[in-house]
């Protein structure tokens, strides 16, 4: 079974199911643009995208199930970094988008 990231360019589901909250703070710590950012509360945020259905984040490249990449990777905040290949959250995300996994 796949345990790195390189699962991860061949997917993108997370990206295209969760809303992805975190603090304002962790935001401005990051040099995340405001214009990125919507708000869900007066202390979080959210990736634009990421905030109605269908949900699909404005950071993310390429086509789900195939081949995407992240143009924030290194900026990402918690959220996105929480995800790993595999674990329940993946799996969650790629049964949402009709993938199985381990990926075949």
């Amino acid at each position: 079974m796949p345990d790195d990231a390189s699962a991860c360019l061949n997917c993108g589901a997370c990206c295209a199911h969760f809303r992805v909250s975190f603090p304002y703070l962790e935001a401005a710590a990051r040099n995340l643009p405001e214009s990125d950012l919507v708000p869900v509360s007066p202390h979080l945020v959210c990736f634009n995208g990421t905030q109605s259905h269908p949900v699909r984040c404005t950071h993310l490249d390429g086509t789900v199930g195939h081949q995407v990449s992240c143009r924030i990777y290194h900026q990402r905040p918690h959220p996105c970094r929480e995800v790993s290949p595999g674990d329940d959250q993946c799996r969650k995300a790629r049964a949402a988008h009709g993938l199985t996994w381990p990926p075949s």
